[in-house]
């Protein structure tokens, strides 16, 4: 399990949007986004290159990597 520290979110929407670009990484599963600890958890096998650069991309940015 990954768990990924995201500054920048302030609503709903946003959730969504850092969900969507998780998901879209090959591999990824069971991705859960949470506003209030402004963490997103998920599994999968994928790089912490590729996981900064899907939720930067999506207009976000990583604080912390863990996992």
């Amino acid at each position: 399990m990954k768990k990924v520290l995201i500054e920048g979110m302030s609503c709903g929407h946003c959730v969504r949007h850092v969900k969507e670009a998780l998901e879209e990484l090959k591999g990824v599963s069971k991705v859960e986004v949470d506003l209030a600890t402004k963490t997103a958890t998920f599994e999968g096998d994928v790089t912490d290159a590729e996981i900064k650069a899907a939720i930067e991309d999506a207009g976000y940015d990583v604080v912390k990597i863990e996992g």
